[in-house]
């Protein structure tokens, strides 16, 4: 349901956007850096109680802030087309509460990722039953008496990564078990590429990185010309046509024509 949820947003323009404080928002956080490599996209956004200062050390009294977190999702400027998806391992962070209720009231979905059940202000109450998705790990007592940066931070930011990955599955930035989208941006990532479409292309890794010269550094329409003989712009093209869909771009085949590949 959470996949559905985040790729329905995505799909129609908006965004997904994780809020949390402490390890759950540093996940929160760790997830939306890792979607720009991996997927291309900068449409996973999120923001941590403290700001990013309690990235490198604790500010354990700001998730507390209920109006801080409201806060935050001004500042991102939250609207109808996004889903918000609050990270609390005790299901009852005030800060992530206020950062609900105020995405709520500017007509966001809103979902939240815990450990135990929802627990909201008293006043908030209401909106624990508008939460959608609600997932909500049974992970038990930690090791180390409420110490969520373990069990609970494990599990949390195993679920973090199916929803990316799924909803980004689903909008066509992956293929099999390929990031067709990811971003060249290192020489690693340069070197993944080339791996990706000499595999998916059937073209030794020479051919495939004059491919991706022709392209940008894109994968998928370097695949698309590799398969089906065409130029970039008649790559692209198809691959508009087909919602930016890889297999389904390869499955139609050069529907449209298009001039030789370089």
């Amino acid at each position: 349901r959470a996949i559905a949820r985040a790729h329905t947003a995505l799909a129609g323009g908006g965004r997904l956007v994780l809020l949390g404080a402490g390890t759950s928002g540093r996940l929160a956080v760790l997830e939306a850096a890792e979607c720009r490599p991996t997927f291309s996209s900068d449409r996973v956004v999120a923001a941590l109680a403290g700001g990013p200062e309690a990235l490198l050390a604790a500010r354990e009294g700001a998730e507390d802030d209920r109006d801080d977190g409201a806060a935050s999702v001004g500042a991102l400027a939250v609207d109808a087309r996004d889903l918000v998806l609050g990270v609390a391992a005790s299901g009852r962070t005030p800060w992530v509460w206020g950062a609900l209720a105020a995405a709520d009231a500017r007509g966001a979905g809103v979902g939240l990722v815990a450990c135990a059940p929802p627990g909201p202000p008293p006043d908030l109450a209401p909106l624990a039953g508008r939460l959608d998705p609600l997932v909500v790990l049974e992970t038990g007592p930690e090791a180390l008496t409420g110490s969520t940066r373990l069990k609970a931070g494990t599990a949390t930011k195993c679920v973090l990564n199916a929803v990316t990955t799924g909803a980004m599955a689903l909008l066509g930035k992956v293929m099999d078990d390929l990031m067709v989208d990811v971003a060249a941006t290192n020489a690693k990532l340069r070197a993944r590429a080339r791996r990706i479409v000499a595999d998916l292309a059937g073209v030794d890794e020479a051919r495939a990185a004059d491919l991706l010269a022709a392209t940008g550094g894109a994968v998928k329409p370097a695949v698309v010309m590799g398969r089906r003989g065409l130029d970039a712009a008649a790559a692209a093209a198809l691959l508009d046509r087909h919602g930016g869909h890889l297999r389904r771009a390869l499955e139609a085949g050069a529907v449209g024509g298009g001039g030789g590949a370089p």
